[in-house]
């Protein structure tokens, strides 16, 4: 059953990437800064998924 429990995981890092991505487009209209810092972090949890796929 570890087979379900990676999906689910894989799943839930998906939704912070795209929660991320998205904060990330709404600070570039307002400071750079943190948007590049969000960018930052949903490269981490991309990273992160792709190790729990292998």
């Amino acid at each position: 059953m570890p087979f379900f429990r990676q999906k689910s995981q894989i799943k839930k890092l998906q939704g912070r990437y795209e929660k991320l991505l998205k904060e990330s487009y709404e600070l570039a209209k307002v400071s750079r800064n943190q948007s590049d810092a969000k960018l930052v972090e949903a490269d981490k949890v991309l990273k992160e998924m792709e190790a729990v796929k292998f």
